[in-house]
C-alpha cells in the first residue's frame, strides 16, 4: 500500500477562529459542512490530484491538543508558511529543519493547540537556507 492517508480531520475548539488561522496560513477557502452533527470546516479537495484533503472539526468527540496525530502540509517555502502561522497567532514549535535525502520540516501550534507539520520535499524548500537548522531527528 502507498500513500495510504486518505482523508484527515483536525479537532478545533472554536471553528471561526481555526478557520482564519488556516486561511492566514495557507490562503484557502473552506466548505462549511455539518456531518453527522460535528460542525465541519472541509479543505480544497481535488481527487484528481495525488494527496489527502480533510477538515477542521468541531464536536464531542473533537478535542484538539499536541498528543495526537500530526498532520504534515506540504508547502513550497517552509520557513515562510512557519513565519506565517506565527503571525497568524500560532507558536512555533520545532524550527525548520532540513532532514537529509527528505526535505524540510518545521511545526507549530495551531489556534487550537494541535501541533501540526510543514514539509517542503529536498530541493524543492524556497529557501532551504533562511532559518538555522533545528538539528532534525
Amino acid at each position: 500500500m502507498t500513500n495510504p492517508v486518505c482523508y484527515f480531520e483536525i479537532p478545533v475548539a472554536d471553528l471561526d477562529r481555526a478557520v482564519a488561522f488556516y486561511r492566514a496560513v495557507f490562503g484557502c477557502d473552506f466548505e462549511r459542512v455539518a456531518i453527522d452533527g460535528n460542525a465541519m470546516a472541509l479543505f480544497p479537495s481535488d481527487t484528481a490530484s495525488s494527496g489527502a484533503s480533510g477538515a477542521l472539526a468541531r464536536g464531542d468527540s473533537y478535542v484538539p491538543g499536541r498528543q495526537g496525530v500530526r498532520v504534515y502540509f506540504r508547502v513550497s517555502d517552509v520557513v515562510a508558511a512557519l513565519t506565517r502561522a506565527v503571525a497568524a497567532g500560532g507558536h512555533e514549535l520545532y524550527p525548520p529543519t532540513t532532514v537529509p535525502g527528505y526535505g524540510r520540516v518545521a511545526e507549530f501550534a495551531d489556534s487550537e493547540g494541535n501541533c501540526v507539520a510543514l514539509f517542503a520535499p529536498e530541493g524543492q524548500d524556497a529557501k532551504p537556507g533562511a532559518a538555522a537548522d533545528g538539528g532534525g531527528t
